[in-house]
């Protein structure tokens, strides 16, 4: 096996993935991408290539156990290894619980969100275990640690990555493979516009907190370097995270005072 680390990424054709792959790809990993969009991740790994990294792409519906299965198996015939995976595919759909779709909406947010990090770690674990090394990293959102309204589903599946990841951290210590879960803000991609958020249900967020992709990717790259349980960024998210634990009825009235301004078409 090659002495150069391999880091696999899902949800890499935008966004943190894709600032993730650029980043790590200087710092002289190999890159497997995974996501939907063919054209996105085949300039990304053109990218890479060009620049003297090495790198494939490999287009995975990850709804699909299959595809799930054959970005594995892509991964470990073109480099003999992963050392890091990135569970970074996810979306939101940001509205009132009646509004939301059963299917579009709700289901197949808990699928990408939630069961499809699990369904991709569990097919990566095997390999770590065998090697007794290799790091998952399954990317969390402050609506995993604080909940708010019209963000009930997206909080549910969040919630559910971050007890999985506390699970399977203390599953697979024993056979030195880390697991880690990073939690950002508001992060500049394309969340807000895939989202639905609106006037009615939209929050916001001040400049000065909110995270541009490249940001997150640092982060990332910290937690490998120096693996840690979580990392909440910006540091300031961390205050609020705390008076969740703390203060949750003040919690409570400040977010209920400010959703009860919006407007509800029932």
């Amino acid at each position: 096996m090659s002495h150069q680390p391999v880091i696999l990424v899902t949800g890499a054709s935008s966004g943190i993935g894709e600032a993730v792959a650029r980043l790590f790809a200087r710092e002289g990993y190999r890159v497997s991408l995974g996501a939907r969009r063919l054209d996105r991740l085949q300039a990304l790994a053109d990218e890479i290539e060009s620049a003297g990294g090495q790198s494939i792409a490999v287009q995975s519906d990850l709804t699909r156990f299959e595809d799930i299965q054959r970005l594995i198996s892509e991964t470990l015939d073109q480099f003999g290894q992963i050392d890091v995976l990135l569970n970074n595919a996810g979306f939101g759909r940001i509205k009132w619980l009646e509004e939301l779709d059963p299917m579009e909406d709700i289901q197949a947010q808990l699928q990408i969100n939630l069961i499809t990090t699990i369904l991709v770690a569990r097919e990566v674990l095997p390999h770590m275990i065998q090697r007794r090394s290799g790091h998952i990293i399954n990317m969390g959102s402050m609506g995993g640690l604080v909940a708010t309204p019209t963000y009930t589903i997206y909080s549910a599946s969040k919630f559910g990555v971050r007890g999985f990841t506390e699970a399977l951290r203390r599953e697979v210590s024993v056979y030195d493979v880390h697991v880690s879960g990073i939690y950002p803000g508001a992060v500049n991609t394309e969340f807000k516009q895939h989202a639905g958020i609106d006037r009615k249900t939209g929050q916001t967020t001040p400049e000065s907190l909110r995270l541009e992709p490249e940001e997150v990717a640092r982060a990332v790259l910290s937690v490998v370097r120096r693996p840690r349980r979580e990392l909440i960024i910006p540091w300031q998210m961390r205050l609020t995270v705390w008076m969740n634990i703390l203060f949750p009825g003040i919690v409570d009235r400040i977010i209920e005072n400010r959703f009860t301004r919006l407007e509800r078409d029932i």
